[in-house]
């Protein structure tokens, strides 16, 4: 029985996808333990070490289906790792060439550079969900460029923006994301091969040259030294989900809130029975958004265990180490999870336009007294504006009218400004800066890099 949402029969496909669960599932990691076996084996053969003969046959006889795995697991509880539990099985497997698995590696070899694999693997699922949903907000952006709503700032009325400039800076944020995550691939995609102690003692003067022909066999990058004790790429590593998945828990955020009863000014896709209430027929929660909320928090949580995780003792840690276990796949299957939830909220978003104007609008044209100050600022100088609009601001409170009103009475204004000029500076649309044109640069700058 699964003891973790991400392996829930309930709630697995709400916290991640299946695409990302197979590539941390165990029988898969166990295969990529096989796989760096074999290419070590292949690798020590091209150079001599080993008989090719052993090679071959370790390739072709080293089969995870006929792995006792109850007896691997109870070996793994008593060593406390599993490759020698392991290692036992495939050298019988191998008959006479058995002699020859895990020559000259040290269980840390074999671990670290499968987790690397899985990491190739999972790394490329990010990155095309990441591209997925980038696309999605880029159609966002440029679709609602010039739909103006109440920007906010301290969750209070601020200036106008538009909703293409509030995707937009979305999208950039992802997109930087995305960058990342292509710069992070050379330093973390970087295979392990040290031995016991890191210096390759047990290969002699062959070491180096096993050590670049395994990377070859495996694809990966050979690093300039052993790692077993510095384990940055693994933390760069998550804590770029973390990035992401906070990115997205600020997306999610947001429309909560304009979600909210107050605001409505979006709602997540229809889907009949989806974020409904037992007890009451009107609701319609955000589910996905409340989703990757929770997620960007929990993988926040690993990527700071990764951190804590780097501070090894010496050559080989006591324990540091297996906190990575803890923190490497379940931050991907969240990762994973959450953008596949800001897909689908995000592509089919519901968003009333006229909800946004009329929100605009209900703060009876202060929206835009930083416009009037700014409109009137000329005649008067910008501090005695700034006097002369905030009195005005206090009486559209205290009379209830609307600051066109209000300012349309007040001598200080009138005497310098047009009753027309006034108009068009407490109408909010008026005022949304370069907010449209920021749109337009964000996706220009994304299509001449594509």
């Amino acid at each position: 029985m699964a003891t973790s949402v991400l392996n829930s029969v309930l709630y697995r496909d709400a916290f991640g996808t299946p695409q990302m669960r197979n590539v941390f599932e165990d029988m898969t990691l166990i295969q990529k333990y096989i796989d760096v076996e074999i290419a070590l084996a292949k690798a020590e053969a091209q150079c001599g070490v080993i008989p090719m003969k052993a090679a071959v046959e370790i390739e072709s006889l080293a089969d995870i289906e006929k792995l006792d795995l109850k007896k691997m697991q109870a070996e793994t509880d008593i060593v406390g790792y599993p490759i020698l539990p392991l290692v036992h099985q495939l050298s019988e497997m191998c008959g006479d060439s058995g002699r020859y698995v895990h020559w000259g590696a040290t269980t840390q070899d074999i671990m670290d550079t499968a987790v690397v694999l899985q990491v190739r693997d999972a790394l490329n699922i990010i990155e095309s969900e990441l591209t997925e949903l980038n696309v999605i907000l880029a159609d966002m952006a440029k679709r609602y460029r010039d739909v103006p709503m109440a920007g906010r700032t301290h969750l209070q009325h601020a200036l106008p923006v538009t909703f293409g400039y509030k995707v937009a800076v979305w999208l950039s944020a992802l997109e930087r994301h995305s960058e990342r995550l292509a710069q992070l691939r050379p330093r973390v995609l970087v295979g392990e091969l040290g031995g016991a102690a890191g210096t390759l003692a047990s290969l002699g003067d062959d070491g180096l040259a096993v050590h670049e022909q395994l990377m070859k066999e495996l694809e990966l990058n050979v690093p300039s030294i052993s790692w077993h004790v510095v384990r940055d790429g693994f933390a760069e590593t998550i804590n770029l989900l973390g990035l992401i998945t906070g990115s997205l828990g600020k997306i999610a955020l947001d429309v909560m809130i304009m979600n909210s009863t107050e605001y409505a000014e979006v709602y997540e896709p229809f889907v009949k029975g989806r974020g409904a209430s037992s007890t009451m027929p009107q609701k319609r929660n955000p589910i996905s958004c409340e989703l990757m909320l929770a997620s960007s928090k929990a993988v926040r949580q690993h990527a700071g265990l990764m951190m804590d995780a780097m501070i090894h003792d010496f050559e080989r840690a006591t324990g540091p180490w297996h906190a990575e276990w803890l923190a490497i796949s379940d931050s991907f299957v969240m990762t994973a999870g959450a953008l596949n939830q800001a897909k689908f909220m995000l592509s089919g978003l519901i968003v009333d336009e006229q909800r946004m104007r009329k929100n605009l609008d209900m703060t009876s044209g202060l929206i835009v007294a930083e416009a009037v100050m700014m409109g009137l600022a000329p005649f008067v100088g910008r501090q005695q504006a700034h006097d002369i609009v905030y009195d005005a601001c206090r009486k559209v409170h205290e009379e209830q009218k609307n600051l066109l009103e209000i300012l349309s009475q007040t001598p200080a204004v009138t005497d310098y400004v047009p009753q027309e000029t006034l108009k068009n500076l407490t109408d909010p649309v008026n005022y949304l800066g370069s907010a449209p044109l920021m749109v337009d640069n964000l996706l220009k700058d994304i299509a001449a890099k594509s």
